[in-house]
């Protein structure tokens, strides 16, 4: 099943424990820092808008692009559920990161929650750092978040469970990690538990997530194929440099 299909339907919900805010805050705090004054942003990999939402709240004009259509039309619906001057201030697209060009350019661009992780080849992430390029003003920064290899092969993935519940349904997520070391890559494979109260049918989704995990020298190669040049890396949401413990890394690459 392609990833985020009818499994996007519960995301929201096993992730509300995840602090959107701070982490919008902490990615703004990157762009300007680098880019002071930055005032409109492209989103490589939206979902459902949360991080948008929040980017927006602070004054800085968003257009997310994402693949998943359900992810969408979640962006979509909080979009409409939000104050007029935040909401307006947003704009959703679908799209692949790879490939989208929407034929405008932005002062920065980001790309959040491991989206670049899923970019598993490396003409897939020459892609995904080409689709930055041909979207930033001259000194916008690209700022993305990735797994971190160090870190993933210090630590190795484990099997992890999340469950949410609400009115109507109980969610029990298995995440269940296969390491293949000589590709950079896991493969993470979700069983999705939905029970009903209501009718007190249990229904079972499958997804399978293929994801890469990435090295600092790499990821300046890379880039620079795409005319992006390593500003910085950090562990996420520290001012610290990424290391053993750093499952997930922080990158800064202008254009």
């Amino acid at each position: 099943m392609r990833p985020f299909g009818d499994y996007a339907a519960y995301y929201d919900g096993l992730y509300r424990d995840k602090d959107y805010r701070a982490e919008a805050e902490f990615v703004l705090g990157l762009v300007r820092q680098n880019c002071p004054g930055a005032q409109s942003l492209l989103e490589l990999g939206c979902g459902t808008g949360s991080h948008a939402e929040h980017l927006s709240a602070a004054g800085v004009r968003v257009h997310g692009i994402d693949s998943s259509a359900p992810m969408l039309e979640l962006a979509r619906a909080r979009q409409q559920r939000l104050p007029c001057e935040i909401a307006g201030r947003l704009m959703f697209s679908h799209g692949d990161v790879r490939h989208m060009r929407i034929g405008e350019t932005f002062d920065a661009a980001v790309s959040l929650f491991h989206v670049v992780s899923y970019q598993v080849s490396n003409q897939d992430l020459r892609d995904c750092f080409a689709t930055a390029r041909r979207h930033l003003k001259p000194g916008g920064v690209f700022v993305f978040d990735c797994w971190y290899g160090p870190a993933v092969l210090t630590d190795h993935p484990t099997v992890r469970v999340r469950r949410w519940q609400d009115d109507r349904s109980s969610v029990t997520r298995i995440a269940e990690p296969t390491l293949h070391p000589n590709e950079n890559t896991v493969e993470v494979k979700y069983t999705i538990f939905v029970h009903s109260r209501a009718s007190g049918e249990t229904r079972v989704l499958e997804e399978l997530h293929r994801m890469r995990y990435l090295f600092g020298p790499e990821v300046e190669a890379l880039a620079a194929v795409a005319g992006l040049e390593m500003i910085e890396a950090r562990a996420w949401m520290s001012q610290n440099e990424p290391g053993l413990d750093s499952w997930n890394a922080c990158f800064v690459v202008r254009g």
